[in-house]
């Protein structure tokens, strides 16, 4: 699409160039929520923590008489005092916390068109987890309606508008809700990009596995060139998955939220300043201060520089997924994040069923330099299965073939943890040759159950050759079961 262009991929993560009225945003990124009522960290400000785009609300501009007569005359960034590009909500969080808001579609989609936001947002309905179909659906509909009637507002516009997908924890709402809004901007003519919404509660409750299989179902039916946007997401802890899942950009005030409550950010999770002895961070402010200096300070003063370290290490968890992705180690990333929470582990471990293996292995970037082994996630990588889908094609020549677990003498093919039957001649290619991974005898046995079910599968596929297997006693035990073309010596 036009107005999102990718320039860098890996596992189902980009790094693109999103169009807006004020400059070309680099995603993934994140948009700090501004409260135009509340003087904390200005949006003026938050260029100098690396945001490229701010996030506010227009329906709390919309009720305040003054703060709708500035946006009016000066607009959005001149209310604000940026110059960075702005995003609006529409009031669908005070609709979701309250249940009413006083104004319609039109009237808030017309508001932020008149006040110059850069991307618009309808007033979509943010169903809550776990609700009925019928309800869920509902709302979905509504929300569609809306989202068109939005999108002929902003046809052939600069700005861009969202278009919400909503469904509460129903997949086969949210891929008809994602399908629904990828029509609405074919048959309309609207720049958009795809917030996942409705995603808060499950988030504060600890339901990653959810989230993550609401963010694959819509993945699923969206096109490569949607921006995907996860709405409410602000912890760096969550960044470094959202976006090996195919997430674009996110927005949260969680920065000031949790500032205020005196914790503390950091990609491994939240601490609470109150047992804080050393702070594990190096920027300006972390750099400066000491906890005990910190819990000396004023509360106000106090949240503040916990808000401004928020927001340093949540930029710098972006720079560090951006250089994943262009290093192509953004799995090794993920993989390392995770360890942070049980949670975590277990939601990217939703990538093991099939279906989303498949549009991983899809989506992913293929060649990459180096295969490095973190624990048994890494066996689900789709270089692993990908190799043993490939490795099946070498053409052998000859009736009779010795495969091999010790690398250091002669053999046709060898037998590697994790990718199974590797050819001689491919022993220096990507990626089984380019693996860093413990010895076998050291490696999780699941490494070695997965290479000999890659193993057997090869042995299948070839049943009309025949092999003898020399392999050392670690993989013994896992080679019982071997067809009739193979003997183990």
């Amino acid at each position: 699409m036009e107005h999102f262009e990718i320039t860098h991929r890996d596992a189902m993560g980009r790094i693109a160039k999103l169009e807006t009225p004020h400059g070309v945003i680099e995603t993934p990124t994140l948009m700090p929520v501004i409260n135009p009522n509340v003087e904390f960290i200005s949006a003026k400000e938050m260029k100098k923590f690396g945001a490229s785009m701010v996030i506010t609300n227009s329906y709390i501009i919309y009720r305040s008489p003054q703060l709708r007569d500035v946006a009016i005359e000066k607009g959005v960034h001149g209310l604000l005092d940026t110059d960075l590009a702005v995003m609006t909500d529409s009031g669908s969080y005070q609709l979701m916390v309250y249940g009413d808001v006083e104004v319609n579609n039109r009237e808030i989609v017309e508001f932020q068109k008149t006040i110059g936001s850069d991307i618009a947002v309808p007033l979509d309905i943010p169903t809550p987890p776990d609700s009925v179909i019928t309800l869920a659906e509902e709302d979905m509909k509504t929300t569609l309606e809306r989202e068109r009637e939005a999108a002929k507002l902003f046809s052939n516009e600069k700005s861009l508008l969202a278009l919400p997908i909503q469904g509460s924890t129903h997949p086969e709402l949210r891929r008809k809700s994602a399908e629904e809004a990828v029509r609405i901007t074919e048959e309309v003519g609207v720049k958009a990009i795809f917030p996942i919404g409705a995603i808060v509660p499950l988030l504060d409750t600890y339901r990653f596995v959810d989230v993550v299989r609401i963010v694959l179902e819509v993945k699923s039916v969206l096109p490569a060139w949607a921006p995907v946007h996860l709405f409410g997401v602000g912890h760096p802890m969550f960044f470094a998955m959202s976006v090996a899942l195919g997430c674009d950009l996110f927005d949260s005030a969680a920065y000031a939220l949790y500032a205020k409550d005196d914790r503390y950010l950091t990609p491994y999770g939240t601490k609470k300043l109150a047992e804080m002895h050393y702070f594990p961070c190096s920027c300006s402010v972390c750099s400066k201060y000491t906890p005990e200096e910190m819990r000396r300070m004023k509360k106000g003063e106090r949240a503040r520089l916990i808000a401004e370290h928020n927001l340093y290490v949540c930029f710098e968890e972006i720079k560090a997924i951006k250089q994943a992705i262009k290093e192509n180690t953004l799995f090794e990333l993920v993989e390392k994040r995770i360890r942070s929470h049980p949670y975590l582990v277990a939601a990217w471990r939703l990538l093991r069923e099939e279906k989303y293996a498949k549009l991983m292995e899809l989506l992913d970037a293929g060649m990459k330099q180096t295969f490095f082994y973190t624990g048994v996630e890494s066996l689900y990588r789709p270089a692993v299965t990908r190799h043993a889908e490939r490795v099946k094609r070498v053409e052998l020549n000859g009736k009779e073939f010795v495969i091999s677990t010790n690398m250091l003498e002669h053999a046709d093919l060898y037998l590697r943890p994790a990718f199974g039957v590797v050819p001689a001649e491919l022993i220096e290619a990507y990626p089984a040759g380019h693996a860093e991974m413990p010895p076998a005898e050291y490696i999780e046995e699941e490494a070695l159950k997965v290479a000999v079910r890659n193993l057997l599968d090869f042995l299948k596929f070839h049943k009309d050759k025949k092999f003898r297997i020399r392999a050392e006693d670690v993989w013994k035990p896992h080679l019982n079961n071997l067809p009739p073309n193979a003997t183990l010596e």
